[in-house]
């Protein structure tokens, strides 16, 4: 599960600093930067807490300079971008990187040959790097940390007040500033007390998405160290306490991974659990905790791995914030209250829960969850939150308010909904559907009454290719009530769900069209290529990208039901393999150990937006056991 760049990469700038490594805490955490070392996005650091797990990140330790010096000048071997120059221009001595459970650099220059390795600690908010003096002659090494308090989401700027305190204490440098207290541990480096402010970073890629690019960072201190050959110097940070350091073991890079061990390896980075929740960060570095991508992501993140206790307690913590019948949307990262506007999250939970209890099935568990069932039907007949409601002459579910988005597709862009979707979308009444196939069965399984919930399934079940199914177009519409016929991959959700609606000829025609017009190695188009408004890039500031977001940009976890989709109709797993083996390279390309949340629409297919997506390492993991019976 590892992943290993060579010289000739790691000394091409541009390539290096685009490819991003992260390593996680279990927490919500993170260290993560590129293989440059040049930090491209205001999120990168080297200890970024979860301060309050698994929200409110804050980057503390940003980075540290290194320079090396046997004879003649100081070496610097980290790489800076700022704004009008690099310096250093350390790339240029990589002479391999490596990544896997910690990541690794192994520079040379003049003769000095020094390895970087820098891991987290698992279930703190600690990380700890070691520098070791892997040549043949003795070198000086020097240090500078660079740190801040920042919200992750936010930039810093000089601030005379800052930091409110700043400590010396032996073998430790304390950073203390509203109220959140960064502990350097450095043992046996001869410290200086050398206080500076470094000005004008430059992040590259928050300038092209149209974020304010630019921080300033703080040196707390000077450390030096005299390194005989085979001798290390270890710093770790750490939140609130001191942690001492801990073995960062070597990195091999000889093995060669199956498919389904790469996913797997993958996947177990999303997991977190706290005191305050057990969950699935939707994506790193940017994203929370979302009902809807927790939801999604579940099978192919916590059942692949057998983690059958873990989804239970997932589960368990959503259904316990149920609100009028539907499951949060998101977690807020300020305040404790979350939000539900979303019409589709809570159907992808009893999916989800269905899944969970088919894998392995706990009576207790089953109980809790028939009860969470029982109220989201109540609900949904009633009508609840955001004119979400069962249209009584039909059976399907609408949605919609004037200026919400509440299915998957729900980009705005200063107040205007790109894709509102409101009266009835297709794949919510697929889930719609399959949840209260689900209902029903879980009813009936623990001897309790299921009558309403299978009368309510085929009402919907009568009305749905009836109302949904186009003859003329050969698909199935968007939405009805009102119409939408725009191609789009929604309607693959209908086809893959264990209960869902999309069957028989109408399913094979409508799947036809998709393989002919939205689907490309990377993923699923999010609308067809001649419709006017598709948009073939994801690129440009941040109103452009969400324009395009879901009008015609690649979404790669939509393989996942698309690979689903053609078993159930077609049967064709070694086909489905064949698509899913595209996997590779993706995980290598953007984020090292992940695959990105989204591609461009056009060719060449570049990778966008987080470069760590859940939902789809998850969905390729999910359907890859699915399809290889690994």
């Amino acid at each position: 599960m590892c992943y290993k760049l060579d010289e000739s990469k790691c000394r091409n700038l541009e390539l290096s600093s685009s490819r991003e490594w992260i390593l996680t805490n279990g927490l919500g955490g993170y260290a993560m930067g590129t293989v440059s070392g040049m930090a491209t996005r205001k999120y990168h650091g080297l200890l970024v807490a979860a301060y309050r797990s698994p929200v409110d990140r804050i980057v503390l330790l940003s980075s540290i300079d290194v320079f090396v010096q046997c004879e003649g000048n100081p070496i610097g071997l980290s790489t800076n971008q700022y704004v009008d120059a690099v310096y250093p221009s350390g790339y240029q001595y990589i002479e391999n990187f490596k990544a896997c459970d910690s990541v690794f650099w192994r520079y040379r220059c003049s003769g000095m040959v020094l390895e970087k390795r820098i891991k987290m600690h698992d279930g703190v908010n600690a990380v700890t790097v070691q520098f070791k003096n892997a040549g043949e002659r003795p070198l000086r090494l020097r240090l500078n940390p660079l740190v801040c308090h920042k919200p992750y989401h936010e930039n810093f700027r000089h601030d005379p007040s800052y930091p409110e305190f700043l400590t010396y204490p032996p073998n430790q440098t304390i950073v203390e500033h509203r109220d959140l207290k960064l502990i350097l541990y450095h043992p046996n480096a001869q410290r200086t007390d050398k206080q500076g402010w470094y000005y004008r970073f430059q992040y590259n890629l928050d300038a092209k998405r149209g974020l304010p690019p630019n921080d300033d960072l703080f040196c707390p201190c000077e450390l030096l160290y005299e390194l005989m050959p085979g001798e290390s110097a270890v710093l770790t940070a750490a939140v609130g306490d001191l942690v001492k350091p801990i073995e960062i073991e070597e990195i091999d890079t000889s093995a060669h991974y199956k498919i389904g061990e790469l996913l797997a390896n993958a996947a177990k980075r999303f997991l977190v659990k706290s005191n305050k929740r057990s969950t699935i960060i939707a994506g790193y570095p940017w994203f929370g905790d979302w009902g809807r991508d927790t939801m999604i992501s579940l099978p192919g993140i916590c059942l692949t791995a057998n983690l059958t206790a873990t989804a239970r307690q997932i589960l368990s913590d959503y259904a316990s914030q149920m609100h009028q019948g539907l499951i949060p949307n998101r977690f807020v990262e300020q305040g404790d209250e979350p939000v539900y506007n979303t019409v589709d999250a809570t159907l992808w939970f009893v999916n989800s829960a269905w899944l969970t209890l088919e894998r392995e099935w706990d009576d207790r568990f089953a109980t809790k969850i028939a009860r969470a069932f029982q109220e989201i039907f109540k609900w949904h007949q009633k009508g609840t939150l955001y004119g979400i409601r069962v249209d009584p002459e039909d059976g399907l579910l609408t949605q919609g308010e004037e200026g919400m988005q509440l299915t998957w597709m729900d980009a705005k862009v200063r107040g205007w909904v790109v894709t509102p979707r409101q009266g009835k979308p297709v794949e919510v009444n697929g889930l719609w559907i399959n949840a209260l196939r689900i209902m029903e069965k879980l009813a009936e399984r623990l001897g309790k009454p299921s009558e309403a919930f299978r009368k309510a399934a085929e009402l919907a079940e009568r009305h749905f290719d009836r109302k949904f199914f186009d003859e003329s177009l050969g698909y199935y519409l968007d939405t009805v009530d009102p119409r939408d016929a725009s191609l789009r991959p929604n309607q693959l959700i209908a086809m893959s769900l264990p209960f869902g609606p999309a069957t028989g000829e109408h399913a094979e025609s409508a799947f036809r069209v998709i393989s002919q017009e939205l689907l490309t190695p990377m993923g699923i188009r999010t609308l067809s290529p001649h419709d006017p408004r598709y948009r073939g890039k994801f690129v440009g500031p941040l109103d452009e990208l969400d324009t395009a977001y879901h009008q015609g940009t690649v979404w790669p976890w939509l393989l996942g039901p698309y690979v689903t989709a053609m078993v159930k109709l077609r049967g064709d797993r070694q086909e489905a393999k064949r698509i899913l083996k595209g996997a590779r390279e993706m995980l290598s390309e953007c984020g090292i150990g992940g695959i990105a949340e989204v591609y461009d629409g056009d060719e060449p297919q570049q990778p966008g937006g987080c470069p760590w997506q859940a939902w789809s390492v998850a969905e390729f993991n999910r359907a890859w056991a699915e399809v290889s019976g690994e």
